[in-house]
């Protein structure tokens, strides 16, 4: 199970996986779950560049800019299919993922102080400033390849 690898990547930090009763699979459901502003939550969405699996985080209320993901990546963009997310890359949340795959952080994020990535199931979540993120992603770069509404 994805979240207890993932708890298993925290075990020797101060930071705590939270596991919610309820589910948080979308942004309006962990927003409502975890009690903050659906932009806060930090989700994960999982593409194929030239048959490699990258993950990239944005803020909850982006979207991808398909111009700016292709400029980034010079690729179209091509979400990994669901039922694949597991083999590809070991889950969608940026803690614990398969080695090589590559994780990118968006510039959404730096709206805020703290965000709320998933934590390897659909009712998790881990607390985390950005320095933290960037430090418990392993990110590769940050990259600006999303939109707002």
């Amino acid at each position: 199970m994805a979240v207890e690898r993932v708890k298993d990547s925290f075990k020797d930090t101060d930071v705590n996986v939270i596991e919610l009763p309820e589910s948080s699979a979308t942004v309006a459901l962990a927003a409502q779950a975890l009690n903050t502003e659906p932009d806060q939550i930090a989700k994960t969405l999982s593409f194929l560049v030239d048959d490699a699996p990258i993950l990239d985080v944005m803020a909850g209320e982006a979207s991808t800019d398909n111009h700016k993901y292709k400029a980034t990546f010079h690729k179209k963009a091509k979400m990994i299919p669901v039922d694949q997310v597991e083999d590809y890359i070991g889950g969608v949340c940026p803690f614990a993922v398969k080695p090589g795959v590559k994780v990118y952080l968006d510039e959404s994020l730096k709206r805020h102080t703290e965000v709320y990535p998933a934590a390897g199931s659909s009712n998790s979540a881990v607390r985390l400033t950005i320095p933290a993120l960037e430090k418990y992603s392993d990110y590769t770069a940050w990259v600006d390849v999303t939109k707002t509404a």
